[in-house]
């Protein structure tokens, strides 16, 4: 452990939460489904021609509420995300809601009807829950953990160790929307940018994609970390690298001033609405085609490819030519975020 008490950088997604979940957690659970660092847990005895894809997932996110969302919506679709990039179909969802002493009973309805709706709306169905009371302070406002239950067809061929040279790597949309809004939502830098969450549920648009393509070999929403914390995930102990093209991923002209304003990354930045797919070459246009045909895959694109040098990396070709490393980050450029 880097040090001796948990930091804010421990929950962040990055560098420092990928060696708490190897060096503390792998090894004193020793779970092999455990040790898969899916999305979702993949639980195999269930019958001849299903798997169970099972995730849980806690949100804090602050503020509650943000322009596109809020924290209710944000726990219904993290969960059902997290199932539907296994490429299983979310049917059934837990509910934990840890409520701090003094919030305002109209505040609790919003979110409780957002839940409801989000949940009614992506199609799930919240099937059991727990309910808390904490005293004032001894948390902020609201936490919610949802955990999911899913079903994907047996021996489904997703998962890193499908991966291979030559694939695409495609993104549905514009990166970063979330991470700027909940910022922006603080109004800490006395900032107004119109700026939106792009929270959404993306399993309708998963399931087009895995019926017109049998070569989708791996998925993940890019949430703590960004797309460049997820696809170093990817590459992680891997034999290929992954080369992406700084002038093919998607941006918001609005995101990218922000992050040149407050000096981000835009590629280290939390979304809550996107899917980072790997598919064979062969299949890429087939899936951006029908991904362009779905609300939330209008401005989808080809980033990069896996290739065979620069194995364990991602190395990403500048609009200037050059070519530039793109390491996880130790902790994230903001905290609470999802």
């Amino acid at each position: 452990m880097e040090n001796k008490k948990i930091l804010l950088s421990y929950g962040s997604g990055g560098r420092y939460m990928h060696n708490l979940i190897k060096k503390l957690f792998l090894p004193s659970f020793k779970s092999p489904t455990l040790s898969e660092l899916g999305d979702s847990a993949v639980l195999k005895d269930f019958g001849d021609d299903y798997e169970v894809c099972f995730t849980t997932d806690s949100y804090t996110v602050e503020p509650i509420f943000f322009p596109g969302g809020d924290i209710g919506k944000l726990a219904v679709c993290g969960t059902v995300n997290d199932l539907a990039v296994m490429g299983s179909k979310p049917l059934y969802l837990s509910c934990g809601i840890i409520v701090e002493e003094g919030l305002e009973i109209k505040t609790f309805e919003k979110i409780v009807r957002s839940i409801a709706e989000t949940a009614r709306k992506v199609g799930v169905e919240i099937v059991t829950g727990d309910f808390k009371v904490v005293e004032k302070g001894k948390i902020d406002k609201i936490f919610i953990n949802t955990s999911g239950i899913g079903l994907r067809k047996r021996n489904l061929r997703v998962g890193k160790r499908f991966i291979n040279v030559g694939d695409k790597v495609i993104v549905n949309g514009n990166i970063g929307e979330h991470e700027i809004a909940v910022l922006l939502a603080r109004k800490e830098f006395g900032i107004s940018g119109n700026i939106k969450s792009d929270c959404a549920a993306l399993n309708g648009l998963i399931e087009k994609i895995m019926e017109i393509s049998n070569n989708i070999h791996f998925m993940r929403d890019p949430t703590r970390g960004g797309i460049a914390t997820t696809l170093n995930e990817i590459v992680e102990g891997q034999n290929f690298g992954i080369l992406i093209h700084q002038r093919d991923i998607p941006l918001n002209e609005k995101v990218s001033y922000m992050c040149e304003l407050l000096g981000f990354d835009p590629l280290y930045l939390a979304n809550e609405g996107k899917v980072v797919v790997i598919c064979g070459k062969k299949d890429a246009e087939k899936v951006i085609s029908v991904m362009r045909k779905h609300p939330l895959g209008k401005k989808a694109t080809v980033i990069g490819e896996v290739i065979r040098e620069y194995k364990g990396q991602v190395v990403m070709e500048t609009v200037a030519g050059s070519l530039r490393v793109v390491d996880m980050l130790s902790g994230s450029q903001l905290p609470r975020i999802c």
